[in-house]
């Protein structure tokens, strides 16, 4: 059991969670129901494999931090929740303190700079790449959280890739694209999104190239190439602008179909001749 943790530390946690650091969920006491229970205020702080704070007994600590650690899972919003232990009870409020997405950008070209400041109107972190200094410069990405210069022969290195990650491969040059590709896909850790950009018929040597490098299908038929909805697009910011709302798309879970065709609301609604 650690010590009792000051609501001043337990913000300093949710700070470092939201500023990019690791999803943690924090319980709150809100009322006791038993003689012995915890205090209004008195709190835990819970990550995926450690916590921080007490409620005074071990085993209500460990109610708690069951209960903090399902609402790591994405989706989780906060609630009141009634734990037991050891015949003491009381109501806490567990309240879960992810990191924001990450949108990292391969390429610093036409393309990804409308695309980074998308990504930064739309709540994500933006990292940007590009192995040509003169590109990759703070003044051509000013919303992005960090511009790197990366040797292209890994492009990835020093960065976490996770199920938070979403990748986006638009270099100057395919070459650069597919080698990217290939190093994610032969990577454990599965990103939330990955799209490459190109036509369909790079994107076919470039998935059957990978297929006879013994890629997984279920891994390459899970990546976004060509890249983007269909907009027609042309210019580079209705270029982003595609990929932009296919990425929105997969993390909220949308169709990307539109929604009058969806809804139907005209056929269902107004009559012919009305």
């Amino acid at each position: 059991m650690t010590a009792r943790l000051t609501l001043a530390r337990a913000l300093e946690h949710a700070r470092a969670a939201l500023d990019g650091g690791q999803a943690m969920a924090s319980v709150a006491v809100l009322h006791g129901g038993s003689p012995g229970a915890p205090a209004p205020g008195e709190r835990l702080c819970v990550w995926a494999s450690a916590h921080e704070g007490t409620l005074g007994n071990a085993n209500l600590d460990a109610a708690a931090i069951r209960i903090a650690r399902a609402a790591l899972a994405p989706g989780t919003r906060p609630a009141p929740h009634d734990i037991e232990a050891d015949g003491i009870r009381c109501t806490v409020y567990v309240e879960p303190h992810l990191p924001p997405p990450e949108l990292v950008i391969l390429g610093a070209g036409h393309v990804a700079r409308p695309l980074c400041r998308l990504g930064a109107m739309l709540g994500f972190r933006v990292i940007v790449l590009d192995d040509r200094p003169e590109f990759a410069t703070r003044e051509r990405f000013p919303e992005a959280d960090e511009v790197r210069v990366p040797d292209f022969t890994d492009p990835f290195r020093g960065l976490k890739i996770g199920g938070g990650s979403y990748l986006v491969l638009v270099t100057r040059g395919h070459k650069y694209d597919f080698e990217a590709l290939r190093d994610v896909l032969r990577r454990p850790e599965r990103p939330a999104y990955v799209g490459m950009i190109g036509s369909r018929r790079r994107t076919r040597a470039a998935l059957e190239s990978l297929v006879r490098e013994g890629i997984d299908d279920e891994r390459l038929r899970a990546v976004h190439a060509p890249i983007g909805l269909d907009l027609r697009g042309e210019t580079p910011d209705e270029i982003a602008v595609s990929i932009a709302a296919e990425i929105v798309m997969v993390r909220r879970g949308g169709t990307g179909q539109p929604l009058r065709d969806r809804e139907r609301v005209a056929e269902r609604w107004i009559r012919p001749g009305e």
